[in-house]
């Protein structure tokens, strides 16, 4: 374990601490007390960004699920709202939540809801400084949601976290993206929906999977999102998606 105070490395540190079951609490106390002017210069470039925020929304979602145990399935909407909305996790003297993190920090000042078109409203002063200018939306497959389709977590670094980024794309796309050649059909994830616009619409989705091979070049083909259960509008988001640039 790092005995340094800078920012990144306690990030690091806190990641792997939580994946490997150690006591992190001396970690979060020092990365709460962390002074701006610190984080000013670790977070200088966008991939210090990047694997910052990624290190510390993991490692707080995994913490944070232990201690509260929340009830994240369909009946438990309120309990999920909570767990993301509340604020519960410092960083730099500011208490922020896994909301302000994915959809604040990391997504570059987005709603959660809106299908990745929408602004987020009077973001924070914080929120402004250290959030990353423009939407990755490989970001997507890098966090954990505690759902069927959550990635293998790793500890980013920032000389490191493109490459670590694709692998956990390529990984996501190979488990959850099915072609059918017969009828040039994608079935996809419905991340893919609620996020259309951090991809760029439907033909940066298109674009994507082409970029990560899971659908073959030179193909445009139609996307369809996996059911589930409480899906009954599965036709309409298929609609709206063909209309949409």
């Amino acid at each position: 374990m790092s005995t340094q105070l800078d920012p990144l490395s306690l990030s690091a540190d806190l990641l792997y601490t939580v994946k490997t079951e150690g006591d992190a609490d001396p970690l979060r106390e020092r990365l709460a007390s962390v002074e701006r002017s610190q984080l000013e210069r670790a977070l200088a470039s966008r991939e210090e960004k990047l694997s910052f925020w990624l290190n510390c929304y993991n490692a707080y979602a995994q913490l944070l699920l232990e201690e509260e145990e929340p009830d994240l399935g369909e009946g438990g909407l309120l309990d999920s709202w909570k767990f993301f909305a509340r604020d519960q996790i410092p960083v730099g003297g500011v208490w922020l939540s896994l909301n302000d993190i994915e959809h604040g920090l990391l997504r570059g000042s987005k709603q959660p809801w809106g299908f990745g078109y929408l602004p987020r409203l009077f973001p924070s002063s914080f929120e402004r400084e250290f959030r990353l200018a423009d939407c990755d939306p490989r970001i997507h497959f890098a966090l954990g949601h505690s759902s069927e389709h959550c990635p293998p977590i790793a500890v980013y670094s920032p000389r490191d976290v493109d490459e670590e980024l694709d692998i956990a794309i390529e990984w996501f796309l190979e488990e959850n993206v099915t072609y059918d050649d017969a009828t040039n059909t994608a079935t996809v994830p419905r991340l893919f929906r609620q996020y259309r616009g951090d991809f760029g619409g439907k033909r940066g989705i298109v674009g994507f999977l082409r970029e990560y091979n899971a659908v073959p070049d030179e193909t445009t083909p139609v996307l369809e999102y996996e059911r589930v259960d409480h899906s009954a509008e599965l036709d309409v988001d298929l609609e709206a998606d063909d209309v949409r640039p």
